[in-house]
């Protein structure tokens, strides 16, 4: 039996059914491809307008208030993103854009904005002091007490609230023997909106240890002063001290006093002890009873009478070279104080300071 060579065998195609399916198969192709074709065009086109569209941003003035904080070294992406992270700020890079170079003299602290502000209205809050909060300066040579209010003044804390904290509680260095006094380290502070009493004392104690990290209190055994007593001269000084240069001379006047067993007579004590400020010290001021009198006791007082800074640590155990046994502020207003070596000298001096007063007379206490 002759077979057409153009019918199918038994399970096999025809040649034309064959030419069918591949004329099918190149046409399902071209299409995959073209879709491919148009499908990434359409892509690079969509991310091509996307770079071009603003970035995601809120308008208007914002909401209920919030606190941020700005950390030291952070980046204008950094800030971004925890304003973003408070619901500040939409979108770290609208933040960016608007922020530009602007914020190179942000300081680290906490700053009062307001959740679902334009990314403007945001880097305008950032930049005015107002919004800053929590900053507190506070200066060397401040007493405890003194501390207390203006801490009390920057939180809403009551006074009360750190006079009730226990001092065991801050991690005193043992020279403080347990006594906050000279151990509340000058300086500005960022005080966190929700600290407590207690923390926000137990910052100024854990600056004192961090900044005094690298003194060498053991110098102090050369002129007969435990790490605890050269608190406390730094203290005297500090309290004296009107320009730069003084500190050491007053730490000379205050071991040469010492050397030879000279009470120390000097008026921050007394009014250390009287809890009362003022320029002019009389002698009915110095008749105070307290261990703290250094006109009516010789030597040291039990402890620090103020919160010194490094300046004066360091010129307590390095005093200047001379053999000062006096020192009189002259001009308070000028910070100006001289130095005599006998008693005549310091009668002359003060005779400059009584002129002062004269001349500006200061409130009766």
């Amino acid at each position: 039996m002759v077979v057409d060579p153009e019918l199918w065998q038994e399970g096999e195609p025809s040649r034309r059914e064959r030419k069918g399916r591949r004329g099918g198969l190149a046409i399902v192709a071209s299409l995959l491809f073209l879709i491919v074709v148009i499908g990434g065009g359409c892509y690079f086109g969509y991310s091509k307008l996307q770079g071009h569209m603003p970035p995601p941003d809120y308008s208007g003035q914002g909401t209920e208030v919030v606190t941020v904080e700005v950390v030291k070294g952070d980046s204008t992406a950094e800030v971004g993103r925890r304003l973003r992270e408070a619901g500040v700020v939409k979108s770290v890079k609208a933040f960016t854009i608007a922020a530009g170079e602007k914020l190179q003299t942000l300081q680290p602290g906490f700053y009062r904005v307001r959740k679902r502000m334009s990314s403007q209205t945001a880097v305008a809050a950032l930049l005015d002091p107002k919004s800053r909060i929590g900053v507190v300066h506070v200066p060397e040579g401040r007493w405890a007490s003194e501390i207390y209010t203006q801490l009390s003044q920057a939180t809403e804390i009551p006074v009360r609230e750190f006079e009730k904290v226990d001092p065991a509680s801050l991690r005193l260095p043992e020279p403080a023997k347990g006594e906050v006094e000279g151990y509340l380290f000058p300086g500005r502070y960022d005080l966190p909106p929700d600290a407590t009493a207690n923390q926000l004392l137990g910052m100024m104690v854990d600056r004192f240890k961090r900044e005094t990290q690298k003194v060498d209190f053991s110098r102090g055994k050369e002129l007969g002063l435990d790490p605890g007593e050269v608190v406390t001269v730094a203290s005297l000084i500090e309290a004296e001290a009107g320009r730069p240069e003084d500190y050491r001379r007053i730490s000379r006047v205050i071991h040469n006093r010492l050397k030879i067993d000279m009470p120390l007579q000097l008026d921050p004590s007394v009014l250390y002890a009287r809890r009362k400020r003022t320029i002019d010290v009389r002698e009915r001021h110095q008749n105070i009873d307290s261990p703290y009198n250094l006109y009516r006791r010789k030597g040291l007082p039990p402890g620090p009478i103020s919160n010194p800074g490094l300046t004066a640590i360091e010129a307590a155990m390095n005093p200047a070279d001379g053999k000062w046994l006096y020192f009189v502020t002259t001009n308070p207003t000028e910070r100006r104080t001289e130095f005599a070596t006998s008693y005549n000298e310091f009668l002359r001096l003060k005779a400059k300071f009584d002129q002062w007063l004269r001349e500006n007379p200061q409130p009766q206490n």
